[in-house]
């Protein structure tokens, strides 16, 4: 039999000891420590302006310079956050962690908001109008003009990760992946209407059929640039958000009765897991914290540099009024959205083998809370699930080529031809996506995204002074105007 020590060593072994490396303890204790950091310097920016910060939210600036409104810009980031990792994502982590880790999700969310309200600040503060009416900003330019000329060679290096990340599958292959999965698990879950067969692989029409729509929709979007990536998503997410909570609150409803107790639970096993018994008996705390910030920074993508892109966009003259709209993504994807999966997840027992009769993994987990948490038939709540997977999934698709697009815009100085190449490129992947082997993509995919954490991470650390005086210099200057 052959052990660890004597496993040969295979491409797919070596990307997911990278992997591990780049998503380990250090970049987890990193994003927290820069969020406690950032949260004493704002002074608590998180608690004391997030009422502020929901009302800027809906509220744009009718005399601000950029491309579009502030509401626009988040939800061109919460396109590409609140995805695949608000119902996979969660069940994966309390599935493997227990219902503790829902507790070091929301956690890290806390932490996550003051990272957000820092990167959104500095990126409309550092901005470039690269031609009139065209704003380009994010880490790569908070790197390069807040910290100086010889940091250069950080912020390139950023913008190469972000590149990488979206094209390789962060925002296709494994997107495209997750909705003809969906599909073909509620239309033709036993491959009976096989369209054809790739050696020992065989795709089925639903697979065939919803790739070719959902690629055509994205490149719909996709070639009318930032301006329409914005429109749909000003109306697609909050859509698609509000649909998937009050699927949730419906189970919430339901269960009312067992949300004590889940709430107990949840705290028991978040500081002392094997106390709780069962399926995570005898499971570390370690696993717990791990599992849980892991997948909130996953899902909500403080620190990593994502969202700053999109906010350097929008139309505003303040920088902390958008730091304040953009902190709000973190609030809604992962205190409000992934909370609710969370508690459905714990309250219909989805995580605990004893109660499903057996392990399960992924968007099964959520698939089950939602059968057995909703008052509907089975069937039609999983097509609801599916739809709102479909709709996650697709936002994330168009919210990641504009990420991917500004990174390369920057990297080639604006350079059309580049930039039209790679939008080509993005829209082939999502076409091709159905078809590839998703494991490695989506590893490498994950590696890149997590290596864009670092060079965001000492800006934001380095930048600290300058988002504190930022930060006390707006709230007097407005204090002192509500007063006169």
């Amino acid at each position: 039999m052959m052990d660890a020590s004597t496993a040969p060593i295979t491409f797919d072994s070596i990307v997911n000891t990278i992997d591990g490396w780049v998503w380990g303890w250090v970049l987890i204790g990193l994003i927290l420590a820069v969020g406690v950091y950032l949260s004493i310097r704002t002074r608590m920016v998180q608690v004391l302006h997030l009422g502020k910060a929901l009302k800027f939210m809906v509220q744009n600036e009718e005399d601000g310079a950029g491309e579009v409104t502030s509401f626009g810009a988040l939800c061109t980031a919460l396109s590409a956050t609140i995805g695949t990792g608000n119902i996979v994502g969660v069940a994966t982590a309390i599935a493997a962690g227990g219902p503790g880790a829902l507790l070091w999700m929301i956690l890290a969310a806390f932490l996550g908001m003051a990272t957000k309200y820092a990167e959104g600040l500095l990126a409309v503060k550092y901005r470039v109008e690269t031609r009139p009416g065209h704003y380009l900003g994010g880490p790569f330019y908070y790197i390069e003009r807040g910290l100086g000329s010889k940091w250069k060679w950080l912020a390139k290096l950023f913008a190469l990760f972000g590149a990488v990340a979206g094209i390789m599958g962060i925002g296709t292959i494994t997107q495209i992946n997750g909705i003809t999965s969906a599909v073909n698990g509620v239309f033709d879950p036993s491959n009976s209407a096989i369209a054809f067969t790739i050696g020992s692989n065989s795709y089925s029409w639903a697979t065939v059929i919803s790739g070719a729509v959902v690629t055509l929709a994205a490149a719909l979007v996709l070639i009318g640039g930032v301006k329409r990536i914005a429109k749909v998503s000003e109306v697609v997410v909050p859509f698609m958000a509000a649909t998937y909570v009050i699927f949730a609150l419906i189970i919430l409803i339901v269960n009312y009765t067992a949300i004590p107790s889940a709430l107990e639970l949840i705290c028991v096993s978040a500081f002392n897991p094997s106390a709780v018994g069962g399926a995570i008996s005898g499971l570390l705390i370690k696993t717990v914290i791990q599992k849980g910030v892991g997948r909130g920074i996953f899902s909500n993508e403080a620190g990593l540099g994502s969202a700053p892109i999109a906010s350097a966009s929008a139309k505003t003259k303040e920088p902390v009024r958008q730091g304040l709209v953009t902190m709000t993504g973190t609030f809604i994807d992962t205190i409000v959205i992934c909370t609710m999966t969370g508690l459905s997840i714990i309250l219909t027992g989805a995580w605990d083998p004893q109660v499903t009769g057996r392990a399960l993994d992924g968007v099964d987990v959520t698939t089950y809370a939602w059968q057995r948490g909703l008052p509907f038939d089975e069937r039609f709540s999983a097509i609801m699930l599916m739809v709102c997977l479909i709709f996650f999934a697709f936002t994330t698709i168009l919210g990641w080529d504009y990420y991917g697009e500004r990174c390369l815009e920057y990297l080639c100085n604006g350079k059309r031809e580049l930039l039209t190449g790679y939008r080509w490129l993005y829209i082939l992947a999502v076409l091709i996506g159905p078809y590839l082997t998703v494991a490695s993509v989506w590893n490498i995919a994950d590696i890149f995204n997590g290596l864009m954490a670092f060079p965001n991470l000492l800006a934001l650390f380095l930048l600290g002074g300058v988002v504190s005086k930022e930060t006390k210099e707006y709230f007097n200057r407005t204090r002192h105007r509500l007063k006169h």
